[in-house]
């Protein structure tokens, strides 16, 4: 774990916006008179809950821990660890996530990542008997990046 950066999961994060940037709207059937729509910039959400999650995930492991881990190392783990997260909204662009196959999809997405995030944690921390203590918080910060996937149905705003 002496090898952390962040160049990793800066551009998975990155990707995981653009391609929830690129779901085509599906509220409404479009009129004549309406732009061509993309999607919702949600750049601002991705980076609010990464920095919130990262920073809870960052007290609660020192916490925890006797060794302790700073926090460039625990942002480092969790963006790479995101990378099924990426794939989900990738796939969201092609087909709507919305129904049993997302809400499966994404569970799975939210599993394997939080696997591994957990994993890495609990063997660099020497945490081997708190797994699932380590594991639940890094889940549910998971599971709010897999709501965003499912349920970004690219909508457009009212502005009439």
């Amino acid at each position: 774990m002496d090898d952390a950066d962040m160049a990793g999961p800066i551009i998975f994060v990155f990707c995981f916006g653009i391609c929830l940037l690129f779901v085509r709207p599906t509220s409404r059937p479009p009129r004549r008179a309406d732009p061509p729509q993309s999607g919702k910039p949600n750049f601002g959400y991705i980076y609010g809950v990464g920095l919130f999650g990262s920073a809870s995930i960052y007290a609660l492991l020192n916490l925890m821990s006797e060794r302790g881990i700073d926090a460039y190392r625990v942002v480092s783990v969790l963006g790479y660890c995101l990378l099924p997260m990426v794939g989900v909204s990738a796939i969201s662009v092609m087909m709507v996530l919305d129904g049993t196959f997302g809400y499966l999809l994404s569970l799975l997405s939210i599993l394997w990542c939080t696997y591994s995030a957990s994993g890495i944690f609990v063997a660099v921390l020497q945490m081997s008997n708190q797994r699932l203590l380590v594991a639940y918080p890094v889940g549910l910060l998971y599971g709010c990046f897999a709501l965003l996937s499912v349920f970004n149905n690219g909508s457009p705003t009212a502005l009439a």
